[in-house]
């Protein structure tokens, strides 16, 4: 509650304003009981006068009927203040949800990828939609319910304590007796509700990479290992759910136990006193509904137990994300490259994702403005690893990477990035028209500018047979174009952005090879005067590289021209004979 109370103080008005109606909402519940008794107390005495034929004796219906005056007013007001508290409640609480959903938001982007590297997707949807949900409907649920239990149980306990105070002090028992049976229980089940909102966090995770990979599970026909892996996943979180629910769902028959008991004694002391004249029955009834006031909002309280253990788990898991480790802030005051000319050093530097395992070590390159470095060599050997450092996505462990001689470090992120152009293998596309995925990366320019890079990128052609051209809507998947045709709308849109270094990582392997060949074109068009970066398992897609760098094992082992490293006679030209070889056979 503590870590939640910020979200919550900007609406304190409308909590403040919903507890002061939930009072009187409590208050005229504890009222009629009362003023039910008085009707009770007087038709007794009228029906025993007319039973002793006294003189005059009647049912006075006037009172009674004054009395069901009061009674209606004191019901309409319960019912008034009851539906204007929850009013109040839902404007403050879903308020501050959306308060917990912006930052949440927010802090998505302060955190560095690899966050998002150690942790499943579906288990981050899980903590920003299910979890916060989960919270949502605690507190509409509960918060009411528990500040009227609380105010119920005082008035109940005063009322009671009036009409006599020996029966009130057995009838108060049943408080502590039920609270001892809450606390025993919730220790016990505050343990089974965190497991289950983190068994509901891996289950998102796993049916979100299994959905992201359907073609591929329908390809190999691991449809029914997936089944199995989800049966798995999904009995944990039927087990740990069971669990939780049995052992908080027990709490609400013990109390009422207790409660019986409480009713029992106080009866049979109640009928005495009436007997001997100590109360009256009327009073006697009133104490009874009393009792009853005071079981209810314990067993409210009690069945609410589930929903409100599962919202502690909740927040505890959202609030977990939210006191992740961000990203260092950038550097102030930030260094600024005015006219960039698009040279880059790697110098010395050491990287590893863990820190006692480095992955690249030592790495020393020097490039220089306008060229093509083509960066090569067997899986796992960094090549990608280079561009991430080179983004900031990652900080090297030691060592520098410059732009223009400027520790990347050194300058805002924002700014950094914006140097760059990036196409990637795995294509990113959005919800919207072609117009706009093609104008992502540079808004202002115009559409005439963004037609002409879509030509530049040869994805011109491909779009005017599109249904609306242009302007067609790609759906939510992105899935009405091709695979191929995602990546020609990808370059084209790097082409728009106009960046000083362009980053190409296997960029032209969705396409065929016509289109390939065109593609390989239209980049060297592009490239034209700018630092460029190519990631290339195709060797023969990067011959004419004003400079080849081969990695293998996080090392540098051989960097100049293709010719040069094929006069080598070494790693490179391994590599490179191996895939003809293979293209020939």
């Amino acid at each position: 509650m503590k870590k939640l109370y910020p979200y919550i103080k900007p609406y304190l008005k409308f909590f403040l304003l919903a507890i002061f109606l939930t009072i009187g909402y409590s208050a005229f519940i504890a009222v009629a009981p009362i003023v039910e008794g008085l009707i009770t107390t007087k038709l007794k005495d009228d029906v025993v006068d007319i039973a002793n034929h006294l003189p005059g004796a009647k049912i006075h219906f006037d009172y009674v009927l004054k009395i069901l005056k009061i009674l209606l007013f004191i019901y309409i007001g319960n019912v008034a203040c009851d539906c204007i508290s929850q009013f109040l409640l839902a404007t403050g609480i879903q308020n501050s949800m959306r308060d917990l959903r912006n930052d949440v938001q927010r802090k998505i982007t302060k955190l560095p990828v690899s966050y998002f590297d150690s942790h499943t997707v579906g288990d981050i949807l899980s903590r920003i939609s299910n979890d916060i949900d989960t919270m949502s409907n605690a507190m509409q649920q509960s918060l009411s319910k528990i500040i009227n239990a609380v105010l119920s149980i005082i008035l109940a306990i005063a009322f009671m304590f009036y009409i006599n105070p020996l029966m009130c002090a057995i009838a108060i028992l049943i408080i502590p007796g039920s609270f001892v049976v809450m606390k025993f229980i919730t220790k016990r089940s505050s343990v089974l509700f965190r497991n289950q909102q983190n068994a509901l966090g891996t289950l998102n995770g796993f049916v979100q990479e299994r959905y992201t990979g359907f073609t591929e599970i329908k390809l190999y026909g691991k449809q029914e290992d997936s089944i199995k892996d989800f049966y798995q996943l999904n009995d944990a979180l039927c087990e740990n759910g069971f669990k939780a629910q049995f052992i908080s769902g027990l709490m609400t028959p013990l109390i009422s136990f207790i409660t019986y008991v409480g009713i029992v004694a106080v009866s049979i002391l109640g009928a005495i006193f009436a007997v001997s004249g100590t109360i009256t029955v009327g009073h006697l009834q009133a104490f009874i509904r009393y009792m009853w006031q005071l079981n209810q909002p314990l067993e409210q309280v009690t069945q609410l137990s589930s929903a409100l253990q599962s919202a502690i788990a909740a927040s505890n898991r959202v609030f977990e994300f939210l006191e992740e480790t961000e990203e260092l802030p950038d550097p102030e005051p930030a260094a600024v490259i005015d006219n960039i000319e698009g040279n880059v050093t790697f110098d010395n530097i050491s990287f590893g994702y863990e820190h006692d395992k480095l992955l690249i070590e030592n790495l020393n390159v020097n490039i220089k403005s306008g060229q093509m470095v083509a960066i090569v060599g067997p899986t796992g050997a960094g090549k990608t690893t280079l561009i991430n450092l080179l983004m900031r996505f990652y900080d090297v462990n030691s060592g520098a990477i410059k732009v223009d001689g400027i520790d990347i470090r050194k300058m805002k992120r924002d700014d950094l990035r914006s140097i760059f152009g990036m196409v990637l293998q795995d294509t990113w596309l959005f919800h919207g028209s072609i117009m706009d995925n093609i104008r992502y990366g540079n808004e202002s320019a115009t559409r005439e500018e963004a037609i002409e890079a879509a030509k530049a990128a040869n994805a011109h052609h491909f779009i005017l047979t599109q249904p609306d051209g242009y302007d067609m809507l790609l759906n939510e998947e992105t899935n009405n174009v091709s695979a191929g045709e995602k990546q020609l709308l990808t370059i084209a849109r790097a082409f728009l952005a106009d960046p000083k270094i362009l980053i190409l990582d296997e960029a032209t392997s969705s396409v065929d090879t016509r289109l390939e060949l065109m593609l390989q074109e239209a980049m060297k068009n592009i490239m034209e005067g700018r630092t460029s970066f190519v990631i290339a398992h195709r060797l023969s897609t990067i011959r004419n590289a004003d400079l080849i760098l081969v990695m293998n094992n996080g090392t540098i082992i051989e960097q100049g021209t293709h010719q040069e490293l094929m006069d080598k006679r070494g790693f490179y030209e391994q590599l490179y004979m191996s895939q003809f070889q293979h293209q020939s056979e």
